[in-house]
Protein backbone atom coordinates (compact mmCIF):
# COMPACT_ATOMS: atom_id res chain seq x y z
CA UNK A 1 0.00 0.00 0.00
CA UNK A 2 1.39 3.78 -0.82
CA UNK A 3 1.78 5.89 1.46
CA UNK A 4 0.12 9.19 1.18
CA UNK A 5 3.08 12.08 0.36
CA UNK A 6 2.05 15.34 2.20
CA UNK A 7 3.98 18.56 1.53
CA UNK A 8 3.95 21.01 4.89
CA UNK A 9 5.68 24.58 4.59
CA UNK A 10 7.83 25.22 7.78
CA UNK A 11 8.64 29.17 7.10
CA UNK A 12 10.32 29.68 9.64
CA UNK A 13 13.79 31.94 9.42
CA UNK A 14 14.06 32.78 13.43
CA UNK A 15 17.29 30.57 13.63
CA UNK A 16 19.57 32.86 11.36
CA UNK A 17 21.39 35.66 11.87
CA UNK A 18 20.37 38.89 10.10
CA UNK A 19 21.60 38.94 6.48
CA UNK A 20 22.83 42.76 7.13
CA UNK A 21 21.14 44.96 10.04
CA UNK A 22 17.52 45.41 9.83
CA UNK A 23 16.70 42.98 7.31
CA UNK A 24 15.72 39.59 7.92
CA UNK A 25 16.62 36.10 6.36
CA UNK A 26 15.16 35.24 2.83
CA UNK A 27 14.65 31.77 3.65
CA UNK A 28 11.31 32.02 4.72
CA UNK A 29 9.91 32.32 1.20
CA UNK A 30 11.84 28.50 0.06
CA UNK A 31 8.53 26.81 0.59
CA UNK A 32 6.75 29.42 -1.63
CA UNK A 33 9.81 29.32 -4.46
CA UNK A 34 9.53 25.60 -4.78
CA UNK A 35 6.11 25.84 -4.55
CA UNK A 36 5.75 27.84 -8.26
CA UNK A 37 7.70 25.29 -9.43
CA UNK A 38 4.64 22.87 -9.24
CA UNK A 39 6.31 20.99 -6.48
CA UNK A 40 3.10 19.82 -5.04
CA UNK A 41 1.49 18.43 -8.69
CA UNK A 42 4.84 17.11 -9.70
CA UNK A 43 5.01 15.37 -6.49
CA UNK A 44 1.50 13.76 -6.38
CA UNK A 45 1.39 15.00 -3.32
CA UNK A 46 -1.29 16.04 -1.04
CA UNK A 47 -1.90 19.99 0.79
CA UNK A 48 -0.50 19.59 4.38
CA UNK A 49 -1.06 23.44 4.87
CA UNK A 50 1.50 25.71 6.79
CA UNK A 51 2.57 26.28 9.95
CA UNK A 52 2.92 29.74 10.61
CA UNK A 53 6.18 31.23 12.34
CA UNK A 54 6.33 34.01 14.58
CA UNK A 55 7.31 37.33 13.85
CA UNK A 56 11.31 37.44 13.21
CA UNK A 57 12.95 40.07 15.79
CA UNK A 58 15.45 39.43 18.21
CA UNK A 59 14.76 42.51 19.93
CA UNK A 60 17.67 43.45 22.15
CA UNK A 61 19.43 39.88 21.90
CA UNK A 62 23.28 40.53 22.58
CA UNK A 63 25.89 37.81 22.31
CA UNK A 64 26.22 36.10 25.54
CA UNK A 65 22.14 35.98 25.88
CA UNK A 66 21.99 32.39 24.51
CA UNK A 67 19.99 31.54 21.44
CA UNK A 68 17.93 34.17 20.50
CA UNK A 69 14.15 34.08 19.81
CA UNK A 70 14.68 30.77 21.94
CA UNK A 71 11.00 31.32 23.57
CA UNK A 72 9.42 32.13 19.40
CA UNK A 73 11.61 28.57 18.07
CA UNK A 74 9.93 26.65 21.51
CA UNK A 75 6.73 27.94 20.48
CA UNK A 76 7.13 26.77 16.87
CA UNK A 77 8.55 24.02 17.64
CA UNK A 78 6.16 22.37 19.67
CA UNK A 79 3.30 23.45 17.26
CA UNK A 80 5.33 21.99 13.79
CA UNK A 81 5.88 18.94 16.21
CA UNK A 82 2.33 18.81 16.55
CA UNK A 83 1.86 18.32 13.02
CA UNK A 84 4.62 15.77 11.39
CA UNK A 85 3.40 13.56 14.65
CA UNK A 86 0.22 13.35 13.47
CA UNK A 87 0.99 12.57 9.86
CA UNK A 88 3.85 10.58 10.40
CA UNK A 89 1.31 8.15 12.95
CA UNK A 90 -1.24 8.06 10.43
CA UNK A 91 1.47 6.41 8.19
CA UNK A 92 1.68 9.59 5.87
CA UNK A 93 5.01 10.53 4.52
CA UNK A 94 5.84 14.96 5.25
CA UNK A 95 7.43 16.41 3.24
CA UNK A 96 8.36 19.76 5.22
CA UNK A 97 9.61 23.10 3.26
CA UNK A 98 11.45 25.27 5.94
CA UNK A 99 12.80 27.35 6.71
CA UNK A 100 16.42 27.58 8.31
CA UNK A 101 17.58 24.94 10.19
CA UNK A 102 15.97 25.18 13.49
CA UNK A 103 12.60 23.39 11.83
CA UNK A 104 14.68 20.35 12.43
CA UNK A 105 14.15 20.60 16.35
CA UNK A 106 9.93 20.51 15.31
CA UNK A 107 10.76 17.39 13.64
CA UNK A 108 12.54 15.64 15.93
CA UNK A 109 10.39 16.43 18.97
CA UNK A 110 7.54 14.88 16.98
CA UNK A 111 9.73 12.08 16.27
CA UNK A 112 10.43 11.63 20.17
CA UNK A 113 6.86 11.29 21.18
CA UNK A 114 6.21 8.59 18.81
CA UNK A 115 9.32 6.53 19.64
CA UNK A 116 13.15 6.27 19.00
CA UNK A 117 13.70 7.73 15.88
CA UNK A 118 17.27 8.18 14.12
CA UNK A 119 18.23 10.96 11.51
CA UNK A 120 20.03 11.31 8.07
CA UNK A 121 21.61 15.01 8.04
CA UNK A 122 22.46 15.80 4.61
CA UNK A 123 23.74 19.40 5.29
CA UNK A 124 27.24 21.39 4.28
CA UNK A 125 28.05 21.45 7.97
CA UNK A 126 26.65 19.31 11.04
CA UNK A 127 25.34 22.52 12.88
CA UNK A 128 26.70 20.91 15.99
CA UNK A 129 27.54 24.33 18.01
CA UNK A 130 27.21 24.66 21.50
CA UNK A 131 28.39 26.00 24.87
CA UNK A 132 30.60 23.00 25.11
CA UNK A 133 33.10 24.17 21.84
CA UNK A 134 32.28 27.88 21.16
CA UNK A 135 31.68 31.21 22.86
CA UNK A 136 29.26 32.47 20.37
CA UNK A 137 26.04 30.35 20.69
CA UNK A 138 23.14 32.11 19.28
CA UNK A 139 21.75 30.92 16.12
CA UNK A 140 19.51 28.46 15.93
CA UNK A 141 19.99 26.94 12.87
CA UNK A 142 23.27 26.47 13.13
CA UNK A 143 23.02 24.08 16.10
CA UNK A 144 20.19 22.76 15.68
CA UNK A 145 22.05 19.03 15.92
CA UNK A 146 23.34 19.82 19.24
CA UNK A 147 20.32 20.99 20.49
CA UNK A 148 18.22 18.06 19.41
CA UNK A 149 20.79 15.67 20.73
CA UNK A 150 20.67 17.54 24.09
CA UNK A 151 23.31 20.26 23.82
CA UNK A 152 22.73 23.76 25.42
CA UNK A 153 19.71 25.62 27.32
CA UNK A 154 17.02 23.69 28.60
CA UNK A 155 14.24 25.46 27.16
CA UNK A 156 15.15 24.25 23.50
CA UNK A 157 16.86 20.56 24.52
CA UNK A 158 14.58 19.65 27.06
CA UNK A 159 11.04 20.27 25.41
CA UNK A 160 8.05 17.91 27.14
CA UNK A 161 11.15 16.16 28.78
CA UNK A 162 11.94 14.51 26.25
CA UNK A 163 15.78 15.53 26.04
CA UNK A 164 17.82 14.17 23.93
CA UNK A 165 15.14 14.04 21.04
CA UNK A 166 17.69 11.74 18.78
CA UNK A 167 20.50 9.72 19.87
CA UNK A 168 24.21 10.44 18.80
CA UNK A 169 24.05 7.20 17.57
CA UNK A 170 21.22 7.64 15.79
CA UNK A 171 22.56 10.08 13.51
CA UNK A 172 24.57 9.88 10.06
CA UNK A 173 25.50 13.41 8.64
CA UNK A 174 26.88 13.40 5.29
CA UNK A 175 27.93 16.37 2.59
CA UNK A 176 30.24 17.94 5.48
CA UNK A 177 33.16 19.03 3.79
CA UNK A 178 36.37 16.86 3.86
CA UNK A 179 38.28 19.86 6.10
CA UNK A 180 35.36 20.19 8.51
CA UNK A 181 36.77 21.00 12.03
CA UNK A 182 34.08 19.38 13.77
CA UNK A 183 34.29 15.99 12.40
CA UNK A 184 36.72 15.10 15.12
CA UNK A 185 34.31 15.82 17.58
CA UNK A 186 31.43 14.55 15.89
CA UNK A 187 32.59 10.82 16.11
CA UNK A 188 34.12 11.04 19.36
CA UNK A 189 30.74 11.90 20.33
CA UNK A 190 29.29 8.97 18.33
CA UNK A 191 27.71 10.75 15.77
CA UNK A 192 28.50 9.09 12.31
CA UNK A 193 30.13 11.26 9.29
CA UNK A 194 30.59 10.75 5.33
CA UNK A 195 32.09 13.29 3.97
CA UNK A 196 31.74 15.22 0.31
CA UNK A 197 35.33 13.07 -0.56
CA UNK A 198 34.01 9.93 0.65
CA UNK A 199 30.66 10.39 -0.78
CA UNK A 200 32.80 10.88 -4.11
CA UNK A 201 34.86 8.03 -4.10
CA UNK A 202 32.43 5.52 -2.87
CA UNK A 203 29.11 7.19 -5.11
CA UNK A 204 25.82 8.43 -3.50
CA UNK A 205 23.88 5.06 -3.31
CA UNK A 206 27.13 3.10 -2.06
CA UNK A 207 27.54 5.55 0.52
CA UNK A 208 23.66 5.65 1.88
CA UNK A 209 23.28 1.61 1.84
CA UNK A 210 26.04 1.87 4.31
CA UNK A 211 24.46 4.18 6.70
CA UNK A 212 21.14 2.23 6.32
CA UNK A 213 22.50 -0.68 8.26
CA UNK A 214 22.31 1.50 11.28
CA UNK A 215 19.54 3.61 9.83
CA UNK A 216 17.65 0.61 9.46
CA UNK A 217 18.20 -1.16 12.58
CA UNK A 218 15.31 -3.07 14.57
CA UNK A 219 16.29 -0.57 17.68
CA UNK A 220 14.78 1.88 15.32
CA UNK A 221 11.24 3.14 14.65
CA UNK A 222 12.33 4.26 11.45
CA UNK A 223 14.61 8.11 10.73
CA UNK A 224 14.38 11.06 8.89
CA UNK A 225 16.24 12.68 6.36
CA UNK A 226 17.12 16.52 6.63
CA UNK A 227 18.32 18.15 3.53
CA UNK A 228 20.22 21.22 3.64
CA UNK A 229 20.40 23.11 0.30
CA UNK A 230 24.06 24.43 1.47
CA UNK A 231 25.07 20.14 1.06
CA UNK A 232 25.47 21.80 -2.84
CA UNK A 233 28.47 23.42 -4.09
CA UNK A 234 28.11 26.88 -4.49
CA UNK A 235 29.08 26.47 -7.98
CA UNK A 236 25.35 25.07 -8.37
CA UNK A 237 23.56 25.88 -5.44
CA UNK A 238 25.07 29.51 -4.47
CA UNK A 239 21.38 31.00 -3.04
CA UNK A 240 22.83 29.94 0.57
CA UNK A 241 23.06 32.08 3.66
CA UNK A 242 26.79 30.38 3.70
CA UNK A 243 28.03 29.42 0.70
CA UNK A 244 31.22 27.12 1.08
CA UNK A 245 33.39 25.64 -1.46
CA UNK A 246 33.75 21.61 -1.97
CA UNK A 247 30.06 20.77 -1.50
CA UNK A 248 28.01 17.47 -3.40
CA UNK A 249 27.17 18.19 -7.52
CA UNK A 250 23.57 17.48 -8.07
CA UNK A 251 24.29 14.03 -9.60
CA UNK A 252 25.85 12.99 -6.21
CA UNK A 253 23.22 14.24 -4.05
CA UNK A 254 20.38 12.56 -6.44
CA UNK A 255 21.99 9.54 -5.65
CA UNK A 256 22.10 9.56 -2.09
CA UNK A 257 18.79 11.50 -1.41
CA UNK A 258 17.35 8.41 -3.61
CA UNK A 259 18.90 5.65 -1.66
CA UNK A 260 17.52 7.31 1.94
CA UNK A 261 14.43 7.94 0.87
CA UNK A 262 14.00 4.90 -0.55
CA UNK A 263 14.41 2.92 2.35
CA UNK A 264 10.40 1.76 3.67
CA UNK A 265 11.83 2.92 7.26
CA UNK A 266 12.49 6.71 6.07
CA UNK A 267 9.21 8.33 7.63
CA UNK A 268 10.00 11.97 6.27
CA UNK A 269 11.97 14.79 5.03
CA UNK A 270 12.47 18.20 5.36
CA UNK A 271 13.99 21.00 2.89
CA UNK A 272 16.06 23.85 4.83
CA UNK A 273 17.90 27.15 4.21
CA UNK A 274 17.92 27.84 -0.03
CA UNK A 275 16.87 31.51 0.00
CA UNK A 276 14.71 32.55 -2.83
CA UNK A 277 16.63 36.36 -2.12
CA UNK A 278 19.79 35.59 -3.48
CA UNK A 279 18.25 33.42 -6.72
CA UNK A 280 16.72 36.33 -8.88
CA UNK A 281 16.74 34.00 -11.76
CA UNK A 282 14.76 30.77 -9.95
CA UNK A 283 17.40 28.54 -11.08
CA UNK A 284 17.98 26.86 -8.13
CA UNK A 285 14.62 26.83 -6.91
CA UNK A 286 14.19 24.55 -10.18
CA UNK A 287 17.92 22.60 -9.40
CA UNK A 288 16.13 21.76 -5.74
CA UNK A 289 12.54 20.83 -7.15
CA UNK A 290 13.95 18.70 -9.51
CA UNK A 291 16.25 16.64 -6.93
CA UNK A 292 13.34 16.32 -4.43
CA UNK A 293 10.96 15.14 -7.45
CA UNK A 294 13.34 12.65 -8.74
CA UNK A 295 14.25 11.33 -5.60
CA UNK A 296 10.72 10.81 -3.98
CA UNK A 297 9.37 9.52 -7.91
CA UNK A 298 12.50 7.33 -8.42
CA UNK A 299 13.34 6.05 -5.09
CA UNK A 300 9.90 6.45 -3.61
CA UNK A 301 9.15 5.21 -0.47
CA UNK A 302 5.65 5.26 -1.25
Amino acid sequence: MRRRLVLLDAPSNLGLRPPVEGAVPGCYKLAGALREQRLLARLGADEGGVVVPPRYDRGDWKEGDGVFHAGPIATYTRKLADRVEGHVRTGDFPVVLGGDCSIQLGTSLALRRIGRYGIAVIDGSADFRHPGNSDHVGAAGGEELALATGRGQADLTDLEGLRPYVREGDVHVFGIRDYDEERAELTESGIATTTVGEIRERGGRQAADAALRTLESPALDGFWVHLDADVLDPSVMPAVDSPDDGGLLPGELASLLRTLVGSRRCVGLNVTIYDPDLDPDGSCAALLSDLLVSALAQGSPL
